[in-house]
């Protein structure tokens, strides 16, 4: 019997442990799948980035209600969504619900509603609001039925407001820090309008420009 040729053997088992654990032309590694994976993820964050911070600034932005001085409007806590945009290319409305810096604390945020325009003159008498301006030299009485059961103004007082400014006045008459104290606020100070109630989501809403019927 001839003698097995073990180093033969050896040297075939050898090749075959060696084809096993070469490395596959064209296979990445660990560390180049990770690099892929990572610059995936960076991409999309980064692309998400370019879209949503500019809305974000620019666009729309998230502001919750505090306080009762828009009542029964607006309450406490609701969840609204502010248009920051269509204040670029249009001018505030009368009735229009803003958001704003008050000229006292130019770091906080308000929400009222817009009762005068610029170059109006605003009266307050006997409970109610009279506009006046170049439409109506008279004065005009302000029908605030649309959204008020009652006025509950209680001031006798009048102001003209110049270029540029308006007057807010929040719909809680009795309770709200408004133009009636700090006084006109200018258009660079306004942030943008309530555009919709997102929560709570049983009170969700879209907010449209206020309709006025002004009479004599």
């Amino acid at each position: 019997m001839e003698p097995l040729d073990l180093r033969e053997k050896n040297s075939s088992e050898e090749e075959v442990i060696l084809s096993e654990t070469q490395k596959i032309p064209g296979e990445p590694s660990g560390f180049d799948k990770f690099k892929e994976s990572f610059w995936e993820v960076f991409k999309i964050v980064f692309i998400s980035l370019i879209i949503i911070v500019p809305i974000r600034l620019y666009v729309v932005q998230p502001f919750i209600v505090e306080g009762d001085s828009m009542v029964p409007n607006f309450h406490d806590g609701e969840y609204l969504i502010v248009d920051e945009i269509s204040y670029r290319f249009n001018q505030p409305h009368r009735g229009d619900v803003i958001i704003f810096h008050p000229p006292q604390s130019p770091k906080n945020y308000y929400i009222k509603r817009i009762i005068g325009l610029p170059e109006e003159t605003i009266e307050f008498k006997d409970g109610s609001i009279y506009v006046y301006n170049k439409q109506w030299p008279q004065g005009q009485l302000l029908d605030e039925s649309g959204y008020l059961t009652q006025s509950q103004i209680r001031e006798d007082d009048s102001i003209t407001l110049k270029e540029n400014e308006y007057y807010v006045i929040g719909d809680n008459r009795d309770n709200s820090l408004d133009s009636r104290r700090f006084g006109p606020i200018r258009d660079i100070n306004i942030k943008g309008r309530a555009f919709i109630r997102a929560y709570p989501f049983s009170s969700f809403t879209t907010f449209k420009a206020q309709g006025y019927n002004l009479s004599s």
